[in-house]
């Protein structure tokens, strides 16, 4: 399995997200092979809850679908472990803290270090509300990976670059996943400064729903996130899981296209 800054050296990473359990776990399992083999560098899994406060409608929904299908935390981390055998790029977790907390700080450190995931995002926990949880991780093997949005402060990022670990998650807009609409204005001077204070790879993602805008960020950051169009197909196309896998393939391999050459349209099914 390559290592998160692995991923990150000689091209722009593409990072898909799918929410864990959406529509059910057991399709959870060929979608994330269908992902790597459509080119995915690194794969985010979201942990279904039921507010999550940065995700918007495509992925409230999601996360939804996962819970009344009966997924858990355990199951999330119990789909990992099975995954590990026949999935070779690194695995992200992306959750809130009521979840993880409930489990057990401790507890979630040491079984998501043994089920092999990379790392872990926790969209509502700062550094600074976290730094237990985030040391856990890290004497674990696990990265505690950071988040920051175009109005943070220059203190704020100083402290982000000192404490990050794997690589940094740049929000693209002042606002939630999912958003229609262009990204943030002063995209160069935000991800510049950034990079003034943090030394680790730094990923882009929110809003950033196609091939098109794909291709428009890859040359400024080291890796490019792409949730909530996945998302949407995966609920346009839940019910028939081979098209759902061979929309999922063709979408990536899309995007993949997009990252690395220029602009690809997304053929339409």
């Amino acid at each position: 399995m390559a290592g998160l800054t692995d991923v990150f050296t000689g091209k722009t990473a593409l990072i898909p997200y799918i929410t864990a359990g959406d529509p059910d776990l057991a399709t959870t399992r060929p979608l994330v092979s269908a992902l790597q083999e459509a080119g995915a560098d690194l794969i985010e899994l979201g942990i279904p809850f039921s507010d999550p406060q940065a995700d918007g409608p495509a992925i409230q929904a999601a996360g939804q679908r996962a819970l009344r299908a009966g997924a858990t935390l355990e199951g999330v981390l119990e789909l990992v472990r099975d995954l590990r055998g026949d999935v070779t790029v690194p695995l992200v977790l992306m959750g809130y803290y009521n979840p993880i907390l409930r489990y057990g700080e401790e507890r979630f450190a040491a079984d998501a270090a043994g089920a092999g995931v990379s790392g872990v995002i926790v969209p509502d926990l700062p550094y600074d509300e976290g730094e237990a949880f985030f040391d856990m991780l890290a004497s674990s093997g696990v990265a505690g990976i950071l988040m920051a949005s175009p109005n943070v402060s220059e203190a704020r990022l100083a402290e982000i670059g000192r404490r990050a670990r794997g690589f940094v998650y740049c929000v693209s807009l002042l606002g939630i996943t999912g958003q229609e609409g262009g990204l943030y204005g002063p995209m160069e001077d935000y991800i510049r400064r950034v990079r003034r204070h943090v030394p680790l790879p730094l990923a882009l993602g929110f809003g950033i729903d196609g091939p098109e805008k794909a291709s428009a960020v890859a040359p400024l950051v080291d890796g490019v996130v792409v949730g909530s169009a996945i998302v949407r197909l995966v609920e346009r196309y839940g019910g028939d899981p081979q098209r759902l896998a061979d929309e999922v393939r063709a979408f990536t391999t899309a995007l993949r296209d997009a990252v690395d050459a220029g602009a690809v349209v997304y053929p339409q099914g």
